[in-house]
């Protein structure tokens, strides 16, 4: 499989992205990567590895779409950026999938230029993987579409769910609304409607409304919301994520009893922090688009990049756009595309 990665997007970029991508090729025998970026800055990072250079092309881009940039003038003014060229190689095919930490804006808006909706997708969606009692679960829309119609939520919860087919073997997931209440009549207009259309959907296991408090208990395995809420529950829990975990190194160092304590339980806490830490879980990918475009954290460090990477490889060895065609049905489309 071969990932293109945009080199000079992110918080961080070039050196965790290049660290990541080595880190990647050491970990995934039979993948190729394709670094964007300014050529020369990203020979003089890798210099600093040892790789296997037959693994590693670089495609020369000379502009950078930068986090503050506003994302559709940037889009279409920097033609070429890394993150434009990244996608472009994915819409001709050079490569199976993209990987990019840049603004989150501009890459939604480009993925949607470059490689268009799938016939019958009304809006895409990003998807993310978030930790439960259980295992995961997945949440969608978290930032790709901000105002939605209820027909978009009844599509997102058809798409998740067979995401979670494909990526995880798990049929029949369970599907809940995120609402204010857990009852019915819950909500504004948008997820009123919405909850009438998943509950008449015989594609999905519709569950009913959950509350934000309950994602993460373990009885759900898709999430749907509008991207606007989505966004916002995302930052919410890893922020409250960074929290607990600073709490708890602050409390520990005050006292020798509790230091002690603490080397008793470093196992535990170990698998706490890794459950917490959006760097495990790489990236999350931009569904309803006719190619693989993965979103990994604005601050992501070279883990985070390995891990966004290995996820992408993965989206295209099990050949996810076309399987996810496969749910989108277009004779059943009742709101008309724009």
């Amino acid at each position: 499989m071969k990932i293109a990665l945009d080199a000079m997007g992110g918080d961080n970029a070039p050196l965790e992205t290049i660290k990541g991508a080595v880190a990647a090729l050491e970990e995934v025998s039979e993948l190729e990567l394709v670094l964007v970026g300014k050529k020369e800055v990203i020979e003089a990072e890798l210099s600093k590895y040892k790789y296997n250079k037959e693994k590693i092309e670089i495609v020369d881009a000379r502009e950078i779409i930068e986090m503050t940039d506003e994302p559709v003038v940037a889009v279409k003014s920097k033609k070429d950026s890394s993150m434009n060229r990244t996608l472009e190689l994915v819409k001709d095919g050079t490569v199976n999938a993209s990987v990019s930490a840049g603004n989150t804006g501009a890459l939604i808006t480009a993925s949607q230029l470059k490689l268009k909706r799938i016939k019958g997708v009304l809006r895409p969606a990003i998807a993310t993987m978030f930790p439960n009692k259980k295992g995961h679960m997945l949440m969608l829309d978290v930032g790709a579409t901000a105002d939605c119609k209820p027909e978009f939520l009844n599509q997102y919860a058809m798409m998740g769910s067979k995401y979670m087919e494909i990526l995880l073997g798990r049929k029949n997931s369970k599907v809940g609304l995120l609402n204010i209440g857990t009852e019915e009549g819950k909500g504004n207009e948008v997820t009123r409607e919405a909850y009438n259309l998943l509950k008449e959907n015989k594609s999905i296991n519709f569950v009913g409304n959950v509350e934000s408090t309950e994602v993460m208990n373990g009885n759900i395995d898709v999430v749907v919301t509008d991207g606007f809420t989505g966004n916002m529950v995302l930052k919410t829990a890893e922020g409250i994520g960074k929290f607990i975990l600073d709490v708890i190194k602050t409390e520990v160092s005050k006292s020798f009893i509790y230091k002690l304590g603490a080397l008793l339980l470093m196992p535990a806490l170990k698998v706490v922090k890794s459950k917490m830490d959006s760097s495990e879980y790489g990236g999350a990918i931009f569904l309803g688009l006719n190619g693989i475009s993965i979103k990994a954290h604005g601050n992501s460090d070279a883990v985070a990049i390995k891990n966004a990477i290995k996820v992408a490889e993965k989206f295209a060895k099990l050949n996810f756009v076309e399987e996810m065609k496969k749910v989108i049905d277009i004779d059943n489309i009742e709101v008309e595309e724009k």
